[in-house]
C-alpha cells in the first residue's frame, strides 16, 4: 500500500483511535497533573471541584470510543495483544469509577487503566499500518 492510498474503513477507524488515545492522554494528565497542581496550590482545591459524575462520564465516552477502534483494529491485523491490553484499560478505568470511587485506589487504577489504552491504542496504530509504505 504506498502513501496515497488507505484501506477500507482506515479513516473511520482512524478517527476512533485518535479520539480514544486523546482521552486516554487527557485522562493521565487530569490523574496525574491535577493532583500535583492542586497540591502544589491548595487555594485552588476549593475553586477546581469537579464532581465525581465526571469519570461516569468520561468512562461512558471511552468505552465506545475505545471498545470501536480496537476492534476495528483487531479485524484488519487479528493480532490480540492489543486487544486484550485495551480490555483491561477500559476494566481498570471502570473499576477506578465504579468501585473505587473516593478510595485511595481509584488514582492507581485509574493511571494504570489509562496507560493500558494509551499502549494498546498506539500498539494498535501500528499494527493497523505497518505494512504502509513510504516511497
Amino acid at each position: 500500500m504506498t502513501c496515497g492510498q488507505q484501506a477500507a474503513g482506515a479513516p473511520v477507524t482512524d478517527w476512533f483511535e485518535r479520539a480514544a488515545v486523546g482521552a486516554s492522554m487527557l485522562c493521565l494528565i487530569h490523574c496525574i497533573g491535577l493532583p500535583l497542581l492542586l497540591a502544589a496550590l491548595p487555594a485552588l482545591s476549593r475553586l477546581i471541584a469537579l464532581p465525581e459524575s465526571f469519570h461516569v462520564g468520561v468512562l461512558g465516552f471511552a468505552l465506545p470510543t475505545s471498545g470501536a477502534a480496537l476492534l476495528l483494529g483487531h479485524r484488519g491485523h487479528r493480532e490480540r495483544l492489543p486487544l486484550i491490553v485495551g480490555g483491561i484499560g477500559l476494566a481498570l478505568l471502570a473499576v477506578g469509577a465504579l468501585l473505587l470511587l473516593g478510595s485511595p485506589m481509584e488514582t492507581p487504577a485509574t493511571i494504570a487503566g489509562s496507560a493500558c489504552l494509551v499502549f494498546a491504542h498506539l500498539w494498535n496504530w501500528r499494527l493497523r499500518h505497518r505494512r504502509h509504505r513510504h516511497g
